[in-house]
């Protein structure tokens, strides 16, 4: 069963509540739990109103999820993204499908990429000791945003 205006709303929450961890990221640093667990748990509504079957649709999801989760927890430990960053990539995942995922994680390398540039450079330029706090939840955020923009916009091509 599909239901396309479910699914088009269940979107705008998730663009909404990526720009809100985006906007907390940048004042604190952090990205709350409750905000990645609303993002995880919204999800399994998606994809009832996207009509994704349990096996396979939902399992490699799933499994997409976990993989997610463990690759990105390397990178938290070695000190290359912080724990909030991870756990909302990892909710994402649930979202998008392997092939968007892997467009997703591109893009968000390029957003961090310039991110960490800008945060450097002013980072640089203010003559502030130690290594800049990179609120990483924006590049997360920005790759986020253009798959689902992409959604959004490629219907009319």
């Amino acid at each position: 069963m599909m239901n396309f205006g479910i699914a088009q709303l269940l979107l705008v929450i998730l663009a909404l509540l990526l720009v809100a961890a985006a906007v907390i990221d940048v004042r604190t640093y952090t990205i709350s739990n409750r905000l990645n667990v609303a993002i995880a748990l919204l999800a399994p509504a998606f994809w009832w109103s996207v009509g994704l079957e349990l096996w396979p649709g939902v399992a490699v999801q799933i499994a997409l999820s976990v993989g997610v989760l463990a690759i990105f927890s390397c990178l938290f430990f070695i000190g290359m993204m912080g724990g909030g960053d991870v756990k909302l990539a990892a909710a994402l995942a649930l979202w998008l499908p392997p092939e968007a995922m892997l467009h997703f994680v591109v893009l968000m390398s390029l957003a961090g990429g310039v991110l960490t540039l800008v945060y450097v450079l002013s980072h640089r330029l203010a003559s502030k000791p130690g290594r800049p706090k990179i609120p990483y939840g924006v590049a997360i955020a920005i790759g986020a945003l253009a798959i689902l923009a992409q959604r959004f916009l490629n219907q009319f091509a």
